[in-house]
């Protein structure tokens, strides 16, 4: 009997993995609070002449990894925090994309908003407004809050710009769940397309992010 392979990929991810594709973002190598990491932030392009809603706010705007997951669990850490001249609306938004299409015309995505994180966000409706679970082109943030509020698509997490934290993603056909330093934020079903498998570094406007230590575990298959 063959021994079967670990199917897990891991990325430290201080450097660009080879094989990565770079959609309206910028990736280099960089260091966050004495960490080697992956530094990730929307091109100077976008975020000076870009449209919200078409260029950013939920679009494809990511690293994608040279890796594929269908259904199983990625794992990374992330310390994000705002540019100069992020917009007064912003909240460092970062997290992970997966069942990214070949050609990005869907995917899904969890991140966080460390602006919005209990011990920081100045008002309650912001306090449950940390972490996002949406897909792209349906469902962006905004759609979801007008016509599926409490719906599990947010959810309140203790955290903090510029502090690292642990987000962990698992996926299967039917279901998204999330964590965000062992605390689960999200579990519901999913509302994607489920039209791709690839996976991505996710960021949007106003934000300078760092990702390290990546993990990506697809289901075994026998």
């Amino acid at each position: 009997m063959e021994a079967r392979q670990d199917p897990s990929r891991r990325y430290r991810l201080d450097s660009l993995p080879s094989g990565s594709t770079l959609r309206s973002v910028t990736a280099e190598p960089s260091t966050a609070a004495g960490r080697p990491a992956l530094r990730v932030s929307l091109t100077e392009a976008v975020r000076r002449d870009g449209r919200p809603g078409v260029d950013y706010v939920d679009q494809p705007t990511f690293v994608v990894l040279p890796v594929e997951m269908a259904g199983g669990r990625i794992q990374v850490d992330i310390c994000s925090d705002l540019l100069p001249d992020a917009p007064e609306y912003a909240r460092a938004f970062a997290g992970l994309a997966f069942a990214v299409a070949a050609d990005a015309s869907s995917f899904e995505a969890v991140y966080v908003r460390p602006y919005n994180g209990l011990s920081v966000a100045p008002d309650g409706v912001r306090r449950r407004r940390a972490v996002q679970y949406f897909s792209y082109p349906d469902w962006p943030f905004d759609r979801l809050r007008e016509e599926l509020p409490d719906a599990g698509f947010e959810s309140a997490a203790d955290i903090r710009p510029g502090v690292w934290l642990r987000l962990v993603v698992e996926v299967d056909a039917r279901r998204v769940r999330a964590e965000v330093d062992g605390v689960e934020v999200v579990n519901r079903e999913r509302i994607g397309r489920g039209a791709g498998a690839g996976v991505g570094l996710f960021v949007d406007i106003g934000t300078d992010a760092y990702f390290a230590d990546l993990v990506v575990e697809p289901t075994a298959r026998g």
